[in-house]
C-alpha cells in the first residue's frame, strides 16, 4: 500500500512539473510587418528580449506567422496549417494594411464587409480551440497627420471594423492605428510621410517595432 502511494505521489508530482514547465505558445499571425516582426530588432524579437531579460524563457514560446503581401482572406486559408495545427494558447492578430492598401495601388484589396466577415471567421476558428486572442488595427500607410495621408479612410473605417468585431466576440484590442497617429502628430512636426515609426510609411522602423513590442507586451503579460 505504501508503495502504491510513493508511486501515486511521485506521478503526481510529475504531473504537475509538467504543468508548471509548459510553455505558453504565442502566435504572431500577420502580413510582412509579422515577417519582418520575427527577424532581428523586429518587435517579437523584443518581446522575446524582455522575457529573456525577465527570466520567462520557461513560460513563452514565440512563433511568428507573417507572410508578405497577405490580406485577412489569406490569413484564413492558411489558418489551419499555420496556426491551429500548432495548437497556440494565445494568438495575435495584426492584418488589414494590404487589404486597403492593395485596393488602392493594385485593385486587389478587400471590401469591408468581406473584411469583417472574414475577421470574425478567423476569432470563431481560433477561439473554437481554446486559444486566447488579441488583435490589432492597422496602424499607418503613410505617416502625416491624420487625415492627410491617401489612405487614411479607410484605414479609420478597417479599424473601426476590427474594433467592432473585437467587442462582439470579447477580445482585447491594442489599437495602433490610434497609437500611432497620435505619436506621428506629436512627433512629426514636419509632417513627412515617414522616417517616425516606419521606413517607407508602413514598414516599421526601430520606435515603431519598439512600440508594437510594448503593446503586445502589456496585452500578453496580463
Amino acid at each position: 500500500m505504501k508503495k502504491l502511494l510513493a508511486i501515486a505521489a511521485l506521478f503526481i508530482l510529475c504531473a504537475s512539473m509538467s504543468v508548471i514547465q509548459k510553455k505558453k505558445k504565442v502566435i504572431f499571425f500577420g502580413d510582412s510587418i509579422t515577417q519582418q516582426g520575427a527577424k532581428k530588432g523586429g518587435y517579437i524579437d523584443l518581446i522575446q528580449n524582455t522575457i529573456n531579460q525577465n527570466n520567462l524563457q520557461d513560460q513563452y514560446e514565440l512563433i511568428g506567422a507573417g507572410v508578405s503581401g497577405n490580406k485577412v482572406y489569406d490569413l484564413y486559408l492558411r489558418l489551419d496549417d499555420d496556426v491551429l495545427a500548432k495548437k497556440p494558447d494565445v494568438v495575435f492578430i495584426y492584418i488589414g494594411v494590404n487589404d486597403v492598401w492593395h485596393k488602392a495601388s493594385y485593385g486587389t484589396g478587400t471590401d469591408q464587409d468581406k473584411f469583417e466577415k472574414f475577421y470574425q471567421a478567423l476569432i470563431r476558428k481560433i477561439q473554437a480551440i481554446g486559444a486566447r486572442v488579441i488583435v490589432c488595427t492597422p496602424a499607418v500607410i503613410g505617416e502625416k497627420k491624420n487625415g492627410e495621408n491617401n489612405q487614411d479612410s479607410d484605414l479609420d473605417k478597417y479599424s473601426a471594423s476590427i474594433r467592432k468585431v473585437a467587442n462582439e466576440f470579447k477580445v482585447p484590442v491594442i489599437d495602433l492605428r490610434r497609437e500611432f497617429t497620435q505619436f506621428d502628430k506629436d512627433n512629426n512636426p514636419q509632417d513627412t510621410s515617414k522616417g517616425i515609426l516606419t521606413v517607407d510609411g508602413v514598414h516599421l522602423n526601430d520606435k515603431g517595432n519598439a512600440l508594437v513590442a510594448e503593446k503586445m507586451w502589456e496585452e500578453l503579460s496580463k
